[in-house]
Order: structure tokens, then sequence, then C-alpha cells
């Protein structure tokens, strides 16, 4: 009887669960991109803080050319953040920022190795496979996509 009850209560807050996911992942993107790109957050660790600097950075670590990648993934972790938090064409946004974090977790797996704590492949993997979760799911029922009747 009490394992009915809690199976009842946990499928009635995984949707709520879902929402809360979903904005987290989302949300977590934004900051990287104002403070990489635009100079938000000085002292936190990041060496640059404006584009020009951001594909400078990263064409001495190979990715080339600079530019497109610094605005790549700008635009991804601002604007796929940020669709992927509200839950507005979440499967497209999610399938953005998974593909940028593989990439990178793939990158950082060859320069830093496995441990997150040494900026390794852990911390990218980890985010690619929370994305990839909503490139399944969808944006759930607490969301953009479903306010506005989108099926994608």
């Amino acid at each position: 009887m009490m394992s009915s009850n809690l199976n009842q209560m946990f499928l009635a807050l995984a949707p709520w669960m879902d929402a809360f996911f979903r904005f987290c992942v989302g949300a977590a993107l934004v900051p990287y991109a104002l403070r990489a790109s635009f100079g938000f957050f000085k002292n936190t660790g990041m060496p640059v803080g404006d584009l020009r600097g951001t594909a400078e950075y990263l064409e001495r670590f190979g990715w080339r050319p600079g530019m497109f990648w610094a605005v790549a993934s700008t635009i991804n972790n601002l604007v796929c953040g940020a669709l992927l938090a509200v839950g507005l064409f979440t499967r497209f946004a999610a399938l953005g920022c998974a593909l940028l974090l593989i990439l990178s977790a793939c990158h950082h797996l060859r320069k830093d190795g496995y441990f997150a704590n040494q900026n390794g492949f852990e911390h990218y993997a980890l985010w690619a496979i929370c994305c990839m979760y909503f490139v399944v799911h969808g944006g759930g029922p607490f969301s953009l996509d479903r306010v506005l009747g989108l099926s994608i």
C-alpha cells in the first residue's frame, strides 16, 4: 500500500522535476558565454573577457578558425541555453548544446584528461548527457513548447 502511494507521488512530481532539471541545465550554460565573451563575472578563472580574446584562446588550443568557434559557442550557450531553460524549441536547443559539449568533452579529454577538477572530459560529458536527455524527452508539460502547441 505504501509503495503504491510513493509511486503515485513520484509520478506526480516527475513533470515538475523535469521542468526544474531542464531550467537548471539551460540556465547553467548562459553564464559561460557571458563570462567568456562579454566579461561578466570577473576574477572567476577565465583568462579572457571578450569575443576576440575567446577566439584567440580557442585558436591556441586548435579550434580553428577561432572566431567561428567563439561565435558558435557564445550563441549556443546564450541562445540555446536560454531556450532550453524555458523549454522553447527544446529538442533543437538541447541538440545544439549537446553537440558543442560533446566536442568540448573530446577536446578536454585529449588536453586535460578525465577529471573535472582538471578541466577534463568529465564536466563537459556530464553536461552533454544532461542535454541529450532533453533531445529525447523534449520540454515536457511545463514548457513553452507545450504552451504554444509545438510538437517538436
